[in-house]
């Protein structure tokens, strides 16, 4: 590969901006819903998802859900999209302050992880 093109490939993945912001799985079953903060929604979909497939989360409650229902009765979402325009700035607090909100607000909530 020219070393431009890879030094430009490697540039643009730094700067790029995923979405950040507060994901939810909810358990249509139960009604339970469970919260996180994300820095890259889509990442941390697919990773909550492998680790409830292969029985590894550390969510206890939710992997005992999950083996109970299955996948299908599973649903995600972005309950709030966080809006930033530096991608190398630390958003925890703000994140954090996002999910306190939500879960203040929205019923039958815990935390994804704990």
């Amino acid at each position: 590969m020219d070393m431009n093109i890879k030094k430009q490939l490697m540039e643009d993945y730094k700067n790029r901006h995923p979405e950040m912001g507060i994901i939810a799985f909810k358990c249509r079953e139960t009604g339970e819903i469970f919260l996180g903060i994300s820095k890259d929604t889509k990442a941390d979909y697919n990773s909550n998802r492998f680790k409830l497939l292969t029985q590894t989360h550390p969510n206890k409650r939710m992997k005992e859900l999950w083996k109970n229902y299955g996948e299908s009765n599973f649903e995600f979402s972005v309950v709030k999209i966080l809006k930033y325009e530096d991608p190398h700035k630390d958003y925890t607090d703000k994140l954090e302050a996002m999910l306190e909100e939500c879960l203040d607000s929205i019923e039958n909530s815990s935390i994804i992880w704990k």
